[in-house]
């Protein structure tokens, strides 16, 4: 977005809706409902209700578009409400549960990647016949049947039921499935850890097939966490313009020649944009709720 498309009033850019609108391709109805949802901190209006917003606007604007590319809405927008209600560390704290999020999945990832190459290790399982019973299940992997019923309990085996006598079957695709559960349960992975490999093994048809999707999510996460880093940084600039409103309008307390330590600055400050050093809505004089001819 550029500044110069507003226009300047005394040494201050001011800017309309449709200025920042055009400036981020969405609508002026888009900038009337990020100013209204407190993703744009409040703006001021002129006498015929009009919004004007000013270089903080545009910056706001700028923060949170770069962080929908990488944090989505669902996180995005809560991070701009935090900041512009004063709420600083409870913004960065959103922006740490994100990156958490990621850290999880790629932990997820990388175990499920290990899996299909150790169940690519084992080789095909050797049997004549096409199905096997629990205990010949049980011996060839070198487990109790009990675990794999508690296997089967928690829904990670699925094995049918032969007709007449109700015992399990286990067909190939069973024995790999429980060869798979096996190995990442040997390395104490939790069942919803291994549930998703399983799904995404059965889903892709193959070990194969399921590697290909693996590297492909693991390129969507990379790309993810360098947009992640790129709204990061545009917030981190953000936060420090709102920090800098903060000091211009908020002088310290108890400073040399104020000796009653600021109850009068208390009001100034409120009436300045509270604690976000940003306009307050209706600050040049216009009811706060008046949007006619905007």
């Amino acid at each position: 977005m550029r500044a110069e498309k507003g226009r300047a009033v005394g040494s201050e850019v001011r800017f309309r809706s449709v200025d920042l609108a055009r400036s981020a391709g969405v609508s002026t109805q888009q900038i009337r409902n990020y100013e209204e949802s407190g993703v744009l901190p409040p703006a001021s209006r002129t006498e015929s209700g009009y919004r004007v917003f000013e270089e903080v606007h545009r910056q706001a604007l700028l923060a949170f578009r770069a962080l929908l590319k990488g944090y989505g809405p669902v996180t995005a927008t809560p991070v701009m409400r935090r900041v512009h209600g004063g709420d600083v560390p409870g913004a960065l704290a959103l922006v740490d549960a994100a990156h958490a999020a990621l850290h999880e999945e790629r932990v997820a990832l990388r175990a499920a990647d290990e899996a299909l190459r150790a169940l690519a290790g084992a080789g095909p399982v050797a049997s004549s016949r096409p199905a096997l019973r629990i205990g010949e299940v049980a011996a060839l992997l070198g487990v109790r049947t009990s675990a794999l019923r508690v296997w089967e309990a928690a829904g990670l085996l699925t094995p049918r039921r032969e007709r007449g006598t109700g015992y399990r079957l286990f067909d190939p695709a069973d024995v790999r499935d429980a060869r798979l559960v096996h190995t990442l349960r040997s390395s104490h992975y939790l069942f919803d850890r291994i549930r998703p490999v399983l799904d995404g093994l059965r889903r892709e048809g193959s070990s194969e097939a399921l590697r290909v999707a693996f590297v492909a999510r693991g390129e969507a996460l990379t790309a993810r966490t360098r947009a992640m880093l790129e709204g990061a940084g545009v917030l981190h600039s953000y936060l420090g313009l709102v920090a800098a409103g903060d000091s211009a309008r908020n002088p310290a307390e108890g400073s040399a020649g104020d000796p009653a330590g600021g109850s009068d600055r208390g009001s100034d400050r409120s009436s300045a944009g509270g604690r976000t050093g940003v306009p307050t809505r209706g600050h040049t004089g216009s009811p706060a709720g008046n949007s006619a001819g905007d």
